[in-house]
């Protein structure tokens, strides 16, 4: 069998195999929704305060940017659709990601990433909720819910916060413009975080990031199922001093250096921005 007719056959079983695995019952947390982004495709909001600093490898920021696309960076805005990996030889901003890949919630049936403060085990947090949102081009199913949560931990020592990600429910893995079919195959999601250098240590990337069908509901490291705290589909990330504490978990290992091979044509698709899709179509018409 053909990778696309592999790619067609899956698409296809999803609403079968996957649709089941999650019922929206796992570990997002409601609020962090005081601000919404309007439906959109690429787009990301301006910099916004978390109300505490946070030394990430070394540079403390007191602001970022929330991406439609699954992330947020401290430097500037991203608008890159396609993911790139963020483990060995990824050179740009500092980012974190909790699925990197080509959300799209201009569909009816897509919720609508959502932020903002409140508290979390405790502390002082700013969250990024993606509830079942869909994916480019216009798709409102299947639906993926995931979230990030920073939790100010400067109780431990001046710039020190916690990286919370929480998935319900993981069913698609990329757009239309990424490769995909149904959302499925081409160049999947990636998720992880790095301060944009590619040095050892400075970087997290979790297995089965850009593989197809690893990181979706039932795949062999799907997020919703797997854990590094305890609490299924949830991973915390401490950081003390500049460093991120990695606990060993199933699903999540560090990114190994043959990563970076892969990376080349990766970073050159991730970076172009959506003005080529849709303004060309509209030239062709």
């Amino acid at each position: 069998m053909g990778v696309n007719s592999l790619v067609k056959v899956l698409a296809l079983a999803a609403p079968l195999t996957l649709m089941g695995s999650s019922a929206l019952a796992g570990p997002v947390a409601s609020g962090f929704d005081t601000t919404t982004l309007p439906r959109n495709d690429d787009s990301s909001t301006g910099a916004i305060s978390p109300g505490f600093s946070m030394n990430f490898f070394g540079s403390t920021y007191d602001h970022f940017y929330v991406n439609n696309n699954g992330n947020i960076t401290f430097n500037s805005a991203l608008r890159a659709y396609t993911p790139f990996g963020v483990g060995a030889g990824y050179s740009g901003q500092p980012i974190i990601a909790p699925f990197f890949a080509d959300v799209d919630t201009e569909a009816s049936a897509s919720g609508l990433v959502a932020y903002g403060t409140g508290t979390y085990a405790g502390r002082d947090a700013f969250g990024v909720t993606y509830p079942r949102v869909g994916y480019y081009d216009l798709h409102g199913d299947p639906l993926n819910t995931f979230q990030v949560i920073l939790t100010d931990r400067s109780d431990a020592g001046a710039g020190d916060f916690d990286i919370y990600f929480n998935y319900d429910q993981i069913l698609w893995e990329s757009g239309d413009d990424s490769g995909g079919f149904h959302g499925l195959g081409g160049t999947s999601a990636a998720a992880g975080f790095s301060n944009g250098t590619g040095a050892a240590g400075t970087y997290f990337q979790f297995a089965g990031s850009l593989v197809s069908g690893a990181l979706v509901d039932g795949g062999p490291d799907a997020l919703v199922s797997h854990t590094n705290d305890a609490v299924t589909g949830q991973y915390l990330f401490q950081v003390r001093n500049g460093s991120v504490v990695v606990p060993p978990a199933a699903g999540s290992v560090p990114e190994p250096a043959s990563w970076a091979l892969m990376l080349t044509g990766f970073l050159g698709a991730g970076a172009a921005l959506r003005s080529r899709r849709r303004r060309t179509a509209s030239a062709l018409a």
